[in-house]
């Protein structure tokens, strides 16, 4: 989900700077969260070059296509919360974004504050949701389809709702503008869909697997429930 270049620009950019630093704030959270209670610092370095190769993986190597105000990509946000936490997560979806566009995509660095958002703000949301519908008893390699499918409704509908929240203040409500947001959005119901089967392929491996990585490099829930 690339905020198209022209979506926002002139002084209107200046808003993205702020809601990226309360996303970095939200970034400082969850990495801070990983650090006290499921690793420690290495821990955290370990599973956040993992997810910024992914990320980086998925941007360049999975279909991506440009539908109304953005790009649909397919970024399996709750896949990598699910296996490496949120913390880990947050950072590889904003320095694989990053390094992204650095290397390949310098016309998107002025939105970057806009896509950083966009990205962490709803992975925030989704690891809250996630701790009220997936039971504590319950590792996160044995969740349903239907628990998966919740976390990634709430992942890309954060992600639909904040493109459209950028190309409203953009651009208004202009017939046009709402049909480009519409667009944007219904291609998005494909990544819902899609997503949450991703995610039980991921875990469905991740069942067969002993864990003998100290505890590095997943999350301690995909195998464990908490006390």
């Amino acid at each position: 989900m690339h905020i198209e270049p022209g979506v926002v620009d002139g002084a209107k950019i200046v808003l993205s700077y702020a809601t990226a630093a309360a996303a970095g704030g939200l970034l400082v959270k969850m990495s801070w969260d990983t650090i006290s209670r499921d690793g420690g610092v290495a821990s955290l370095a370990l599973r956040s070059v993992f997810t910024t190769l992914l990320v980086f993986s998925f941007f360049e190597v999975l279909p991506h296509h440009p539908v109304g105000v953005s790009e649909v990509h397919f970024i399996l946000g709750s896949t990598l919360y699910l296996i490496f936490g949120a913390g880990p997560a947050a950072i590889g979806l904003a320095l694989g974004l990053l390094i992204q566009g650095v290397l390949f995509a310098p016309f998107d660095l002025p939105q970057f504050g806009m896509n950083v958002t966009t990205l962490l703000v709803p992975l925030y949301a989704m690891s809250l949701l996630a701790k009220r519908i997936i039971p504590a008893h319950t590792a996160y390699k044995d969740v349903s389809y239907k628990q998966a499918l919740a976390l990634s409704t709430s992942y890309q509908g954060g992600i639909v709702l904040w493109v459209g929240i950028w190309a409203l203040y953009g651009h208004g409500f202009g017939a046009e503008n709402l049909s480009q947001i519409a667009a944007f959005g219904a291609a998005y119901m494909l990544v819902i869909v899609l997503e949450p089967l991703a995610d039980l392929g991921v875990l469905a491996i991740a069942k067969t697997m002993t864990r003998t990585d100290g505890g590095l490099l997943f999350y301690n829930r995909l195998h464990n429930a908490t006390a």
